[in-house]
C-alpha cells in the first residue's frame, strides 16, 4: 500500500487535513491535478474560529506575520467607512451586503486578513516540514475501492499510475472528480445569477463608492480593500463560467450594475460565480470521503466557504487517523457526516435567504427592508446571525452527558498542547480521574490546568470541542463511558 490516506486537491483544506493525518502518525499523500497555484480571487481571510484552530496547531506566529503583509489596504478601507457613513464595521460580518449591528454583545474571536494563496502557501509550507508528500501534475482519472483498500487511478505528465490507500478523501473543489468517480448523490438549486469578484485598478477620475449597494439591477460591493470588488446580477448563470475574465467584462458587469461610467483600467485577478447551491446526500461512501467544497458549494456571501472546509477537515482528521490506527471506537468515523452535514446544511440554507433578499423584484426588496430594520432594532437578532455566519453557534451531539459545555467549542486555555491529541483537562487535581483515563494515556493527554467556576474536569476532542464534562466530583462511570466513545478501548 502507498499511503494509508490519499487526499485530492492541496487547496488550504487539503492541506490541513494531510497535516492532521500526519501529526496523528498516519501516512498520507496529497494529489493535485494543478501544476501551479490557481490565482482566481477566492477569499479574503479567515474566521476567528479558524484562526483559533491553527493557531492550536503551533501556527499563529506564521498568521500574524503573513496576515501583516496584507491587512493595511483592509485597515484603511475600514477607517474611510467609518468616516463616510459614522458607523464602524465590525466583523460580526454582513447579511446580504447588509452590516450587522457594531452594538452586538456577541464576543466574536478575532478574524485574520489572509487570503486564500497565502493561506495555502503557509500551510504548503507546514505540509512540506512534516514530510508529506504534495504530487502537483496528478489528475486522478479513477477509482476501485473493496473492503479493504482504494486503488486510484492518476494520469501524470510522465505518464498514468495507480495509488492504494486505505483511505480517499477528495478536497478537489465544488466540480470534485472523486464526488463524481465514487457516486456520491449532489443534490440542490440551480443557479439564478452572474456573480463576479475582483481585484482591479480603476480610473481615479471615476470614483466607485465604498460599500455595498442595491441597484434595479442587482447589487455590487467595493471592499474591503481598495480595488476588490464584487457584482451580482439576477440574470441566469453565465452561459461559459469557465471563460477567462476580460477587463471590459468587469467594466460592463460594474457599469450595468452600478449605473456608473467607471474605468477599469487593469486587473489582477478575477473569477465568477453563481447561486449554484449544493450539498453531497452524505460525505462517506465506504472507504471515500469528502471534505470542503467537494461536500458542499453555495455562493461566497459572509464568507463562509473556507471556514466551513478547514473545520471540516478539522473533524475529519483525528477521526479518520483513529480508524487507521485502528482504535477508532464504532461510529466515530461516521460522527463525521453526523456532526458537519448539518453544519454545511444552515450554511446553504443562510446562503440562499441572502440570494433571496438580494433580488431586485418588488417583494424580494420589501422583505430586505423590513430585514434591514430588524437588523438595526434588535441586538439579539445580530447575535444569531453573527454566531451563525461564523460558526460560533455549533454544539455538536456528543452523547448523553448534560453540562452545559459538552459538545461546545473551547476558546483558548493557556495549558492546552498544541497538536491533534485528546486532552483530559483536569481542574481539581483529582486522583480518581487520572487512575480512569491511565487506559487511554497512549491517545490522550492528561493536563492540570487553572479552576475555572462551573467546571472540574472535561474531555476535549482533538478539534477544540468538549466530548464530557462535570462540574462536580469526576463520575469514573461517565467519563470511562466518555473516553471508550471518542477514543476506543482501554489499550
Amino acid at each position: 500500500m502507498n499511503s494509508d490516506v490519499v487526499v485530492v486537491g492541496a487547496g488550504p483544506v487539503g492541506l490541513l487535513l494531510a497535516a492532521e493525518l500526519s501529526l496523528a502518525g498516519v501516512s498520507v499523500a496529497v494529489l493535485e491535478r494543478l501544476t501551479e497555484q490557481n490565482q482566481a480571487l477566492k477569499a479574503g481571510g479567515i474566521s476567528g474560529r479558524s484562526t483559533q484552530l491553527l493557531a492550536r496547531r503551533g501556527l499563529a506566529d506564521r498568521i500574524a506575520e503573513e496576515s501583516a503583509k496584507h491587512g493595511e489596504g483592509f485597515a484603511s478601507f475600514a477607517r474611510e467607512r467609518t468616516a463616510a457613513d459614522g458607523r464602524q464595521a465590525r466583523f460580526g460580518g454582513h447579511f446580504a451586503g447588509l452590516l450587522l449591528n457594531a452594538e452586538s454583545s456577541l464576543e466574536i474571536p478575532p478574524p485574520t486578513v489572509l487570503p486564500q494563496q497565502a493561506l495555502e502557501r503557509l500551510l504548503g509550507a507546514w505540509v512540506a516540514e512534516l514530510g508529506v508528500p504534495v504530487l502537483t501534475g496528478h489528475e486522478v482519472t479513477g477509482l476501485t475501492r473493496n473492503a479493504d483498500d482504494v486503488t486510484v487511478q492518476v494520469r501524470t505528465g510522465s505518464g498514468a499510475k495507480t495509488i492504494r490507500c486505505a483511505y480517499l478523501v477528495g478536497c478537489d473543489g465544488g466540480r470534485s472528480t472523486v464526488r463524481k468517480l465514487a457516486g456520491f448523490a449532489f443534490p440542490g438549486t440551480d443557479p439564478l445569477t452572474t456573480g463576479y469578484q475582483a481585484t482591479l485598478t480603476l480610473d481615479p477620475a471615476v470614483p466607485l463608492p465604498t460599500g455595498w449597494h442595491v441597484t434595479d439591477r442587482g447589487l455590487y460591493a467595493h471592499g474591503p480593500k481598495p480595488g476588490r470588488v464584487l457584482s451580482v446580477e439576477f440574470a441566469g448563470p453565465p452561459a461559459d463560467r469557465d471563460a477567462p475574465v476580460t477587463r471590459a467584462e468587469l467594466q460592463d458587469a460594474l457599469r450595468r450594475v452600478g449605473d456608473t461610467d467607471v474605468v477599469v483600467t487593469a486587473v489582477e485577478s478575477a473569477a465568477r460565480f453563481t447561486d449554484n447551491t449544493r450539498q453531497a446526500a452524505t460525505y462517506r461512501l465506504g472507504r471515500v470521503l469528502l471534505a470542503g467544497d467537494a461536500a458542499h458549494v453555495h455562493p461566497p456571501f459572509g464568507g463562509q466557504g473556507l471556514n466551513t472546509g478547514l473545520q471540516d477537515a478539522a473533524n475529519l482528521g483525528w477521526k479518520l487517523a483513529a480508524a487507521v490506527r485502528g482504535w477508532a471506537p464504532d461510529g466515530l468515523l461516521d460522527s463525521y457526516t453526523a456532526e458537519r452535514h448539518p453544519v454545511a446544511e444552515r450554511v446553504l440554507e443562510n446562503t440562499r435567504a441572502q440570494i433571496a433578499i438580494m433580488r431586485p423584484d418588488p417583494h424580494s426588496r420589501a422583505m430586505r427592508a423590513l430585514f434591514a430594520q430588524l437588523l438595526e432594532a434588535d441586538v439579539t437578532l445580530t447575535d444569531i446571525l453573527g454566531a451563525r455566519l461564523q460558526g460560533l453557534d455549533i454544539r455538536y451531539d456528543v452523547g448523553p452527558w448534560t453540562h452545559s459545555l459538552t459538545g461546545r467549542y473551547l476558546p483558548d486555555v493557556p495549558g492546552l498542547a498544541e497538536g491533534p491529541r485528546p486532552v483530559l483537562a483536569d481542574l481539581t487535581g483529582s486522583a480518581e480521574m487520572r487512575a480512569v483515563a491511565a487506559g487511554w494515556t497512549d491517545r490522550v493527554d492528561v493536563r492540570r490546568l487553572p479552576e475555572t467556576p462551573g467546571v472540574t474536569a472535561l474531555l476535549l476532542r482533538p478539534d477544540g470541542y468538549i466530548a464530557w464534562a462535570t462540574d462536580g466530583a469526576p463520575d469514573p462511570t461517565s467519563l470511562r463511558e466518555a473516553l471508550c466513545t471518542w477514543f476506543g478501548k482501554p489499550r
